[in-house]
């Protein structure tokens, strides 16, 4: 059983920067994948990043690639996603979320394991 808890969500401009972190209380290095997931109010809940087991692969959405970098820390059993040049549409909740898949995966359902979310909200 993992859980898991992500900090550092909060009010910024628009062109500003952030970096979430996701905390798991399990050991996840090499056992399981990661990934960062978004949902605004009345849309889905859409995929954002993920990465490898080892760190060594990553898989971006096309509107954030260039701006936002998913990294990991074994030592810490912590996700971090850093967050650049934010845009007013970039407003979401933020979720971390754990897969047992041993490929990068982008969809919900690949996901086992879910945080409760960090509110980010970017001003213009």
């Amino acid at each position: 059983q993992v859980q898991l808890a992500e900090s550092g969500g909060r009010l910024v401009q628009a062109g500003g920067s952030l970096r979430l972190s996701c905390a798991a209380s399990g050991r996840i290095s090499s056992t399981y994948g990661m990934g960062w997931f978004r949902q605004a109010p009345g849309d889905e809940r859409e995929f954002v990043a993920a990465i490898s087991r080892s760190g060594d692969n990553t898989l971006y959405i096309d509107s954030v690639k260039g701006r936002f970098t998913i990294s990991r820390d074994g030592a810490k059993n912590t996700v971090y996603l850093q967050m650049n040049s934010l845009k007013p549409e970039d407003t979401s909740v933020y979720y971390c979320a754990a897969s047992e898949s041993a490929t990068v995966v982008a969809g919900r359902g690949e996901y086992d394991y879910w945080g409760q979310g960090t509110q980010v909200t970017v001003s213009s």
